[in-house]
């Protein structure tokens, strides 16, 4: 299973191109969602006129290298190992989440666009990193589902109650674990199946909900 290209059995039936043109779909899904949200909250004139006021109320002007500096040490503190969040469970899942996410989304685009023709050979370490990439996806966002959330952990709501934010963390497990199903069910190899292409369904249907959602996400 860790080993196979779940894209390069998929194009046995269903053309290269047509894989490719729904991963096109998607980026332009989230770039419309986004610059839909952008116009609806008005984030461009709130930003622009934020930072005119800071740089007014600024009393000490940032060389480009300090510039640089600050720059790298938020990527690297705040966005790439979510430190914001502490040093606790929260923190964990998120990071299993989001780099789970990364080298899913990564292996997808790549094993899609280079290796999904049948006839062409994928080097192993894409299927792997793909496989371990939904896994934990399907973990980190799982474990945050469960037993992480606020209104949850602090509040005692009960875990099944979804509000339309919750819907792109949903959508992001459901998309992982209906590849890994699929991805388990093409490796069986077995004759006259029909499991598969409901998987198939699934899988598709929970990335055009995660992808097609981004302006409703963020309402």
């Amino acid at each position: 299973m860790f080993a196979n290209n779940p894209f390069s059995i998929l194009a046995e039936s269903v053309s290269p191109m047509l894989m490719q043109s729904f991963v096109i779909l998607m980026g332009l899904l989230v770039i419309a969602g986004t610059l839909m949200d952008i116009i609806h909250k008005k984030n461009v004139k709130y930003f622009f006129n934020n930072a005119k006021k800071a740089k007014k109320s600024a009393t000490k002007n940032l060389t480009t290298g300090e510039r640089i500096s600050v720059i790298s040490k938020t990527i690297a503190s705040d966005i790439a190992t979510t430190s914001e969040l502490g040093a606790g469970k929260r923190r964990l899942a998120h990071v299993m989440g989001m780099y789970g996410t990364i080298l899913f989304w990564t292996a997808s685009v790549v094993m899609i666009f280079f290796y999904s023709s049948p006839q062409s050979t994928t080097p192993s370490a894409w299927p792997i990193v793909w496989h371990v990439g939904a896994l934990l996806t399907v973990l980190g966002g799982s474990w945050f589902w469960f037993f992480l959330r606020v209104d949850v952990y602090s509040e005692a709501h009960p875990w099944y109650r979804v509000i339309k934010a919750d819907l792109f963390v949903l959508a992001l497990v459901a998309s992982s674990l209906f590849g890994l199903t699929l991805s388990f069910l093409q490796s069986m190899s077995l004759q006259d199946r029909w499991d598969d292409k409901v998987f198939l369904v699934f899988f598709i249907v929970s990335n055009l909900v995660l992808f097609g959602g981004v302006y409703w996400f963020r309402c």
